[in-house]
């Protein structure tokens, strides 16, 4: 290129303007570049963003979410004491997902992900000054409206959608599904521990002395206080299974998203399976889990779509535990190590099926990762819906995974452990690393005071977490660590923000939710 610019045979102004050219020509080359490494760095690459043509008939989308529910608490997944039945047909008949992480190990966060496709801190659902690490009633803070929900993607291209089951993103107005993009919404809040009776033992603390009766909502109306808690699970499948059934001639999006097993030292459940499970109570709850399941597969069946719809099984994060990681009281993320509520693997790492016959490769498993952040950018591919171009998704295409594609690899270059606002842990391929920490709320291995130093396990190979490599792989060490930083800058790390962070939502003056 030299000769030609600089040739003593050509015109001087020619040879300017060739010069210019190839500069313009190599700063767009050079920004595109640029701009590739940062959609790689912050989460989005290229596939994302790809679209398909929706088929002549888009499938309907149904996530049944569990609160709480261990890696190990069902029979798919290695459970010897609760008897699950229809899961082991789900997953006889569809797909297991044995690497299949949430984002947080607690409830609020990890809602908001399977939201917006993002991590919690991207959308400022981490944390807040009023209520912690998760939402309490009468909070003032909630999922910004400004966010766009699975539920509003897909209701952009003609879906009817419906959240049935407990919301845990805000109880105020302007925070609740109907204003998030569900057509119909028929549930809880929060949690079902954050009963009246709660709130008074707390007294000043999260406002506990103003918390109402636990409300059972549809839409914007309570129609029930003080709810049954034993009942919430059979209440809730007979109103999917009505959904389901007066929606069938149209696509839908229905998000199931159940109290149980929950927070609770001794769970729910209705009078068919109280104190029938060898697991006790936890058991109980966990058996009417699986009869729920089993019901919207039978209905689907019923009426003829189960061919055309998308079912998702999992977990919002794992088990709470006891200090017997084999007893069932509160659940079991064995064979992983760690309890729910921190960023062991245990917590992250949740029992997950996909079920759509016909479709789906019956009896089969993907050992790739993948996250509740894919079902929007996924859910949006099969339905010819746009993902969002005006805001980061962390969320990835993961329709390779679920189909069974041949060569079919996680999307994943990296994938963020944080307890709030403090980013934890990190993982690239098969590699999970412990970031040495002198301070923070809750870990799963480090003790205050300690010198903890830097913990990387294999976790395909190494299932339990049990044999630390750090010494052994140094590189490895170095190379995670340098990825670390660049989540921090993106996300932020103990109070200091990232750069491409959003805010929640927050309202003035927030009231109970009551019966009017």
């Amino acid at each position: 290129m030299e000769s030609l610019i600089f040739s003593p045979n050509r015109n001087k102004r020619l040879n300017l303007s060739i010069l210019y050219a190839c500069i313009f020509f190599l700063f767009i080359g050079n920004a595109n570049l640029n701009a590739k490494v940062l959609k790689e760095e912050v989460g989005n690459t290229p596939m994302d963003q790809e679209q398909i043509a929706p088929s002549d008939k888009r499938p309907n989308f149904i996530i049944i979410f569990c609160d709480n529910l261990g890696y190990g608490d069902i029979e798919p997944f290695g459970s010897k004491v609760i008897r699950t039945p229809a899961l082991n047909r789900m997953a006889q008949e569809g797909r297991k997902f044995t690497h299949f992480l949430v984002t947080a190990g607690v409830c609020t966060p990890s809602r908001a992900s399977i939201m917006t496709g993002c991590y919690s801190q991207r959308v400022g659902m981490h944390v807040n000054p009023r209520d912690g690490l998760v939402l309490r009633p009468i909070s003032p803070y909630g999922l910004n409206p400004e966010e766009v929900t699975i539920a509003e993607v897909l209701k952009g291209v003609g879906y009817i959608t419906g959240l049935i089951g407990k919301w845990h993103l805000g109880d105020q107005p302007e925070f609740l599904p109907n204003n998030q993009g569900f057509d119909y919404f028929y549930g809880i809040p929060y949690s079902d521990d954050m009963t009246q009776e709660v709130g008074l033992r707390i007294g000043t603390k999260f406002n506990g002395s103003n918390w109402p009766p636990l409300p059972v909502m549809e839409n914007t109306k309570v129609v029930r206080a003080g709810v049954d808690r034993n009942l919430l699970t059979k209440d809730f499948t007979e109103k999917a299974l009505e959904f389901i059934t007066q929606n069938q001639n149209e696509p839908f999006f229905l998000y199931l998203p159940h109290a149980m097993p929950g927070s609770t030292t001794e769970p729910f459940a209705s009078e068919a399976f109280k104190g029938k499970s060898k697991g006790g109570p936890w058991g109980d709850s966990v058996e009417e889990l699986d009869w729920s399941v089993g019901q919207i597969m039978d209905k689907l069946e019923e009426l003829g779509i189960e061919k055309n719809t998308v079912v998702v099984f999992t977990s919002d994060n794992g088990a709470p535990m006891t200090d017997d990681p084999t007893s069932t009281v509160r659940g079991t993320n064995l064979p992983l190590t760690g309890r729910g509520y921190t960023t062991a693997e245990g917590a992250f790492r949740v029992p997950t099926i996909f079920w759509w016959p016909g479709t789906v490769p019956a009896g089969t498993v993907s050992e790739e990762m993948a996250t509740t952040m894919d079902f929007l950018p996924t859910f949006a591919q099969l339905s010819g819906a746009k993902v969002p171009h005006d805001r980061i998704i962390d969320g990835k295409n993961i329709l390779p995974l679920i189909l069974g594609d041949k060569g079919a690899e996680t999307p994943y270059d990296v994938f963020y452990y944080y307890y709030m606002d403090q980013l934890q842990a990190i993982r690239a391929g098969q590699w999970k690393l412990f970031l040495p920490l002198k301070e923070f709320v809750v870990h799963p291995y480090f003790k205050p005071g300690e010198d903890n130093q830097p913990l990387l396990f294999n976790v395909v190979n190494d299932i339990s977490s049990s044999h630390n490599m750090a010494a052994e792989k140094p590189e490895i060490v170095k190379r995670l660590s340098e990825l670390a930083e660049i989540a921090k800058n993106d996300l932020g790390n103990n109070g200091q923000p990232g750069v491409n962070q959003r805010s929640p939502g927050k309202m003035a003056n927030p009231v109970p939710v009551l019966m009017r």
